[in-house]
Formats: structure tokens, sequence, C-alpha cells
């Protein structure tokens, strides 16, 4: 059958009509907002897709990708009221803040320096009232890539309208900012921070970090306050994990600690008693796992970036058990469960410069969601999501 003009005209308009009803975002298809950053470019950008719950499927909105607000965007957080991103620039040392609108647009607000150089991951408490964010080189005299020093955790305050305050005073030191160091008389080692993350009932902050030079993994512990200062566990010295500490993850109970390791390609799973991580099991990955998501019912998966796939584990107690694994596109560095928890996965594959979907299913297996993989004509690098009227989901 030919159409004429008008006939072709009416059928695309008619064509567009169905797809815009289907990811409306005000209808009850549309699950919710998933943002992603992408260093291609410079400055970098934000990617915004939406979430379709019938068929899984993502498609940027129409007025994305947003600048990053500075060079090499590498790591986001979103506030617990979904009202707020905030994306990590590498290359300028800084937080820009972004309002979100009920559309899944983003507003730069304001930015922010880190005390130190190189920032590379950010996580916001479950209260929403403080941004902790790691720098790779602490603010050390002299410190630099040629002349490297440890790194550091830093606090900032979230003031009411989203914005970030000043970085809260570490009295001990008097800098704006916790060193990651082996002692403190031993200012000059050099453990590089690989990973970030806040247990589920907000109580402890924890951060990986490596000692490349001796190939020791190692794990910081923190217990909050109310004021937002942080006291060291085990007196500040770091506690050995692994090899290279990739990606950190806790359940919401705060109960376990899962740590990917890159190097040794497992996942260790800590126990957690008053904030202290005590092993209690590991399991093999693929080769070089990269990122974790706990899905809220009992799974987790995490992405093995060498081999282009994503395993998932049932979690029982403080142990896991592998399920199946599943093909991504190439270079998968970030993961994260739908932003409403309607049972769908997503992988954003840095090299394969797209998102792989995927819906999971009761026993933990995956199914790939209609039209996966997603082009995003980027290499996305990090992901965060909120749910459309709903509540955050992060990475």
């Amino acid at each position: 059958m030919k159409f004429g003009k008008v006939g072709q005209a009416g059928l695309v308009s008619a064509i567009a009509l169905v797809v815009a009803t289907l990811f409306t975002a005000c209808g009850n298809l549309n699950v919710g907002f998933l943002f992603l950053t992408a260093n291609k470019f410079s400055p970098g950008q934000v990617l915004v897709y939406e979430v379709n719950s019938e068929s899984g499927a993502v498609r940027p909105i129409p007025t994305s990708p947003f600048p990053s607000g500075g060079r090499n965007p590498v790591a986001e957080a979103v506030s617990p009221n979904s009202k707020n991103l905030y994306v990590v620039n590498e290359d300028d040392n800084n937080i820009t803040q972004f309002g979100i609108g009920t559309d899944g647009k983003v507003y730069p607000q304001s930015t922010v320096n880190t005390p130190g150089a190189f920032p590379l991951a950010a996580e916001i408490d479950p209260a929403g009232k403080f941004l902790y964010t790691i720098d790779t080189l602490s603010p050390i005299a002299g410190c630099s890539p040629a002349n490297p020093c440890p790194g550091d955790i830093a606090v900032f305050p979230v003031n009411a309208d989203g914005s970030l305050g000043t970085a809260i005073a570490n009295t001990a030191q008097n800098p704006d900012y916790w060193p990651l160091q082996l002692t403190p008389s031993n200012a000059r080692t050099v453990l590089t921070p690989t990973a970030l993350t806040i247990s589920g009932d907000g109580g402890y902050v924890y951060v990986g970090a490596t000692n490349k030079a001796t190939g020791t993994g190692y794990l910081f512990g923190f217990a909050t306050s109310a004021s937002g200062t942080l006291t060291p566990l085990n007196g500040g010295l770091p506690y050995v994990a692994g090899s290279q500490p990739s990606a950190l993850a806790t359940d919401a109970a705060g109960a376990t600690l899962f740590v990917a390791d890159g190097k040794l390609n497992e996942i260790e799973s800590y126990s957690l008693a008053g904030g202290v991580p005590t092993l209690a099991s590991t399991v093999a990955t693929g080769n070089s796992p990269s990122a974790m998501a706990l899905d809220g019912t009992g799974f987790l998966f995490a992405t093995n970036s060498a081999d282009g796939n994503v395993t998932g584990y049932k979690v029982s107690g403080s142990g896991l058990t592998v399920i199946s694994t599943k093909a991504t596109g190439i270079n998968p560095v970030a993961v994260i469960v739908d932003p409403r928890h309607v049972g769908y996965l997503y992988t954003v594959n840095f090299l394969g410069a797209t998102i792989s979907g995927f819906q999971i299913q009761s026993d933990g297996s995956l199914l790939n969601t209609q039209n996966s993989p997603y082009a995003t004509n980027a290499q996305p690098n990090a992901i965060v999501g909120i749910a459309h009227n709903g509540t955050v989901q992060k990475k």
C-alpha cells in the first residue's frame, strides 16, 4: 500500500502520538528518569532518559543532553527528595548542583570546589543533609600527580535550597577533609581512594582504597554524626581488604558491606557490627568487576567490565550465590535498578556507548528489555535515577 503525502504525514503523526503516549511523563507508564554522565565532550554532559514501565525501554528526553558544569564528569548523586542532582567534574575539581524539573530536565544552580584534586565519587546520606566526596589527591603541600599523596574524604552540608555549604572542618587536623592514609605520621604514603558508600541506615561511611605499590586494598570506616563530622573507626587505621576495591555496596539494614575487587575478581562480603567490617565470605566474579546494585528483594548484580556482562547473585545473610550471567554492551562500568523498583536493571557501557536494559525475573535471572541495548552517542560512565514523582534510587 502506498500513502500520499497527506497520508504519510498522518501516519507519522499517529506513530509519534503512540510513542509519546507510551512515554508521557504525566502518565502511569513513566517509571522515572535516569541521569548519566559522559566525558566524551568538553565540557562534559548529563544525559537524561525516561524509563517505560511496560517494556523497560528507555529513551532520551527531547532536550537531552545538558552540560555537566565542568570537564570530565565521573560521578553523580541525587537528593532523597528527587529535586537535586550533583555531578562530580574530575578535571575541574568541582561539584555542580542541578535542580531537577518534573519533566526530568536539569538546571545548573551552584558549584563548589572539592578540597583536594581529582574527585571521583559522591554519595548523599539518606536524610539528605550531607554530601560525601572522595578526592584522589588530598591538599597536602607539594602534592601533585608527579608527586602523589594519599586521598581524602570531605563532607559538605546540604542547604535548604539544595546548594552545598562549605566543607565541614576536621577539628583534629584543622583542614576541611579527612585524610586517607596508613598512619597519621605517614602522610606521604600513597593510598588511592577507589570507591565510596554509605550504610543503609546512614550511620557509617566507607571508602575503598588501594596501595598500587604493594597491591594491597583497604577499607576506611567512619561513624557519622548529626553535625556532619566523621569519627574514624579503628583509630583511623584502615582495614585490609583484598587488593583493589572497585565498588562498594551495603544492604538496607546496614548489616552487610559488599566489596567488589577489580584485581582479585571477587566480591567480599563483610558483616557489620557497630560499623566494624568483618570478612564473612567471598565469591568469584567475572573479570574486572566494576559496579554493584542491590534490588531490595534479595538479589545483587555486579558488572564485569572486561567481560562485557553482568552477574546476578542471591543474597543469603552475608553470603552470595551465583544465579546467572548476562551479556551487556562493551565495558559496563555502572549499574542501577530502575527508579521505582518495578523489576528492571540497567548497565552503562562505556566503550560500547550504550545502555543495556534487563527485566529481573522472580529467581533473579535477567531477560533483555525491548530494543536493548540503547545507543547514547557518547561514552557514559555513571548513572543515578529518580522515580517520577517518587523516591530516589542510587547506582
